[in-house]
């Protein structure tokens, strides 16, 4: 097979393998905090360790990311040096998010379990992660290529995530749950979704042809100094890491937790109007992962991050007046969910971007240390991803504590237990929910609003003034960089 028709080839075998990668992703990642909230009555002391070990494990991620990255990078074998790390983390995710979703045990017996489970997704999600996406460095060595690569894993990774973000909260909460009860029906998602994540991999698996030209030896140890040197001596690696991190955090707020509880307290608990706001608030970006490779090859990345970040001030701005001035009913939902679609709009855009900007670092570390070390530097991203995610619980929880949010959310949990223990029917489970929900007070859900409003657009704001003031690989110098380097 040919240079030409192996790329073809790749370029739909290998974004493939990830819409299932994504939909677990989006489940545990989004959604494990809304489970616990709806589903176990912890105390505050319990949710602020349940917080405290999602914090920890990406703590310890620091650790193991660039210790896997390393060890990939030093894998030979006849599947190459990704693949085999791919299978072994996939089906071990698998294992481990549907044993998260399966439990019954409540209190400090709960808390214990799932410190125990998060470690253990820790690694192996990282095991395929970093494998997956350190392969586009390998599939692709110009900008244009590897745009391609990224953009359409991207587009394939948004297709996962989006299914999951509209169909689980659908099939979870209220009266579409599936076996009547939020619990039970969590669990029953989780394993449909721990059985395709690995069927789609297949395809990248089995689909996917690497350039085989630099695995012919093995690659000497690297120890965690040279893993931590190799980091910290990449300026515009460090630089774009920071910015990568702060524009995930702002970017999560809405999605992981907050903006659910906002609709659920403030429109009522059902999880298919959660639905509809997310398959509308994400609607936009389907036009970016189509087109960006396009519009990245006609227009400069910082002249397209200035236009993105007016139109998610549009957006966030609607959000926000729509939430506070005007009175309930379907224009407010439906101008609050436009405005969720610009700001998320121009949110996905910053981060196909940096997924790209963290990507070009590769050359620019070979320029200057003579070593690609590609995947060590792609062992960074999804340890700032997991890290933002922990962030963003803190944040969330936090968010929860102080706003009074789990006086309401362990009432409804409580009714939950007692649907799935067959105590109550369905329908006065949510009868006496919307009783619940009638107390909430207007100052709590307006706290909510703020925090997926003004703090997003306050962190994308500064992680776009950081990257046009640090990041100094544009177009033109990362091409400057690559004839340099004969490529």
């Amino acid at each position: 097979m040919d240079e030409q028709k192996r790329t073809r080839k790749n370029l739909w075998m290998f974004p493939l393998g990830t819409v299932g990668r994504d939909m677990i992703y989006t489940l545990f990642t989004n959604f494990i905090l809304t489970y616990i909230l709806f589903t176990r009555s912890l105390t505050a002391a319990q949710l602020s360790a349940v917080t405290a070990i999602m914090v920890a494990a990406r703590v310890f991620d620091a650790l193991n990311d660039p210790i896997m990255g390393n060890i990939i990078e030093r894998t030979r074998s006849r599947w190459g040096k990704f693949k085999p790390w791919l299978v072994v983390g996939i089906l071990l995710t698998s294992v481990v998010v549907y044993a998260a979703f399966s439990t019954n045990l409540q209190g400090w017996g709960f808390v214990i379990f799932f410190g125990v489970i998060y470690l253990m997704y820790s690694i192996a999600y990282t095991m395929h992660d970093i494998s997956y996406w350190g392969m586009v460095a390998a599939l692709g060595s110009d900008e244009d290529t590897r745009n391609r690569f990224t953009s359409r894993a991207t587009l394939f990774a948004g297709v996962g995530a989006t299914l999951a973000s509209v169909v689980i909260p659908m099939l979870t909460t209220g009266d579409m749950a599936l076996g009547g009860n939020t619990a039970t029906a969590y669990g029953r998602v989780a394993l449909v979704v721990c059985l395709l994540a690995p069927l789609f991999l297949c395809f990248t698996i089995f689909g996917v042809r690497e350039h085989r030209e630099e695995q012919s030896e093995k690659a000497p140890p690297v120890s965690f100094r040279k893993i931590v040197s190799t980091i910290t001596g990449n300026d515009q690696l460090l630089w774009i890491a920071l910015i990568f991190l702060i524009q995930q955090v702002g970017n999560g707020l809405t999605a992981a937790g907050i903006g659910s509880t906002y609709i659920y307290l403030g429109y009522g608990y059902r999880g298919g109007l959660y639905s509809v706001f997310t398959m509308v608030g994400m609607a936009a970006t389907a036009f970016l992962m189509v087109f960006y490779p396009m519009i990245s090859r006609h227009m400069p990345r910082k002249r397209l991050m200035n236009i993105m970040v007016c139109i998610s001030a549009v957006g966030y701005a609607l959000m926000l007046a729509a939430g506070l001035l005007l009175p309930g009913g379907d224009a407010k939902f439906w101008l609050l969910t436009g405005g969720y679609m610009l700001s998320n709009f121009g949110q996905y855009c910053f981060y196909l971007i940096m997924m790209i900007s963290i990507i070009n670092t590769v050359e620019y570390n070979e320029y200057r240390f003579g070593r690609r070390d590609e995947a060590i530097i792609a062992s960074l991203r999804p340890f700032l991803t997991k890290l933002a995610s922990a962030i963003i619980a803190a944040l969330t929880s936090a968010s929860y504590l102080i706003f009074g949010v789990t006086s309401y959310t362990n009432q409804i949990s409580a009714l939950e237990q007692q649907s799935a223990q067959g105590l109550i029917s369905e329908a006065d489970k949510l009868s006496q929910i919307d009783a619940i929900l009638v107390g909430v007070a207007p100052w709590q859900t307006h706290s909510l609003l703020l925090c997926m409003t003004l703090l997003p657009f306050a962190l994308m704001l500064l992680s776009h003034l950081l990257y046009r003031k640090h990041y100094r690989l544009d177009e033109a110098e990362y091409k400057r960089i690559c004839k340099e380097l004969g490529r």
